[in-house]
């Protein structure tokens, strides 16, 4: 570990790029802090507190909800446009022509994402806001003029934006998912508290819950570890040419598959669904139809359903396990590569066979990752029952985002690392 430490600050332009993204966490940290006007702060903690539904939302947004701060959306509404964008890429044949543009299309689909992420955070900021409004007898929010609205909107907006600049500066760095990384910044920074916090009321009484939580964090650090860590090696024979006197290739070779190919993505992603219909549900509960005003709050009670909210968290882990693993695993030009490098499967013919030999295969390796991300992130909902404890529900998805991110971070690193040494040989 020295040795990787000592080598990452010897190298100039790695140690820069480790600094500058620092630097960002710790301005976005800053933006966590400064609220928008018209709150009150410690109402609103212990309302936090309370919610097991707007904690995970502050989960969500690093933090910078729960003190109601000019970034209190965090990267939410650009995690949300993203989904619609690939979804509709998959759907739309415009759409999926420029995707399969290079770097060109990949850099316009990213500007769809950017144009779609303004009027979703202008919509997500007015539904928080008419939430919070509606809780504690209006005592977390005094009553906003117009104009105070519009300002509040557009400086929620604008802290959005700055975050989707931000995290896009770090991922350019290559050291890290800039989105993932804010949203452990978010939970690393609120672990201080938390441990003063447990603490100064901690009593016997509260032994059990202690253990437990222990344990399911060291269940979910050891078994994410050694999921992620896992693949399956593919070989590949490279056909033997000649030119001249002299002979090339006829080398073997492994072509790693990662078991959990997604990452913390689908975690993200599953957050993000799930948080929806109650947000959505909030703005009908004051509604002049009847109709309107149950539909709301059956939504609201069937997600707040500790059954159904564990069974809907676990399907939609599990599909978008799958669904981003086809979004960012392209069999078709793997195996295209293989063919102009004169690589083959050892008994599968290049092209077409080889494409559909590396989809099928990794489809049967994304299952147990699947089940497992979707077990590890339902296991503190199935725990709470017998511990009578939220910080189970809220610690099981941070210890799972921690790790994920970690690693993550760490592999491209290292990749770094290894990428400078080629070059100095």
């Amino acid at each position: 570990m020295w040795r990787k430490l000592h080598q990452i600050w010897t190298t100039p332009d790695l140690r820069n790029s480790i600094l500058l993204v620092l630097l960002a966490l710790v301005v976005f940290r800053i933006g966590a802090h400064i609220p928008i006007s018209g709150i009150d702060p410690t109402a609103l903690k212990n309302f936090f507190s309370q919610n097991q539904f707007l904690g995970l939302l502050n989960i969500f947004s690093g933090g910078g909800l729960e003190n109601f701060s000019v970034v209190m959306l965090g990267v939410g509404p650009y995690i949300t446009a993203s989904i619609i964008i690939q979804l509709l890429t998959m759907i739309v044949p415009r759409l999926e022509e420029i995707s399969k543009d290079g770097e060109a299309g990949h850099r316009r689909i990213n500007q769809y994402t950017r144009y779609l992420t303004v009027p979703l955070a202008i919509l997500q900021a007015y539904g928080f806001i008419a939430i919070l409004r509606g809780q504690a007898g209006g005592k977390l929010i005094g009553q906003l003029d117009p104009w105070q609205l519009t300002i509040s909107l557009l400086t929620v907006t604008a802290g959005t934006i700055f975050l989707m600049w931000l995290g896009e500066l770090i991922s350019e760095k290559k050291v890290g998912n800039g989105i993932s990384l804010l949203i452990f910044a978010g939970i690393v920074a609120a672990i201080p508290q938390q441990l003063q916090q447990l603490i100064a009321t901690f009593d016997m009484t509260q032994l059990f819950n202690v253990i437990a939580f222990v344990l399911v964090a060291l269940i979910t650090i050891i078994g994410v570890v050694v999921v992620t860590e896992a693949q399956r090696n593919i070989p590949v024979n490279y056909a033997r040419m000649m030119r001249g006197p002299h002979s090339l290739g006829g080398s073997t070779s492994n072509l790693p598959l990662r078991l959990l190919q997604a990452g913390v993505i689908p975690i993200i992603f599953a957050i993000s669904v799930i948080i929806f219909p109650s947000m959505i549900a909030q703005f009908f509960v004051r509604s002049q139809a009847d109709w309107l005003v149950k539909a709301a709050e059956f939504t609201i009670q069937l997600f707040q359903n500790q059954i159904f909210y564990a069974v809907s968290y676990f399907v939609l882990v599990f599909g978008f396990t799958y669904f981003y693993t086809a979004v960012i695993f392209k069999p078709d030009q793997i195996a295209e590569n293989l063919q102009k490098q004169g690589g083959f499967v050892p008994g599968i013919r290049p092209g077409a066979s080889t494409t559909e030999y590396l989809g099928t295969t990794m489809n049967r390796i994304v299952l147990p990752g699947a089940l497992f991300l979707s077990a590890i992130a339902v296991l503190p909902l199935a725990m709470q029952p017998l511990t009578g404890s939220q910080m189970l529900v809220i610690g099981g998805t941070s210890v799972l985002i921690v790790v994920q991110v970690v690693i993550e971070t760490m592999r491209q690193i290292n990749a770094q690392l290894v990428m400078r040494d080629y070059e100095e040989l």
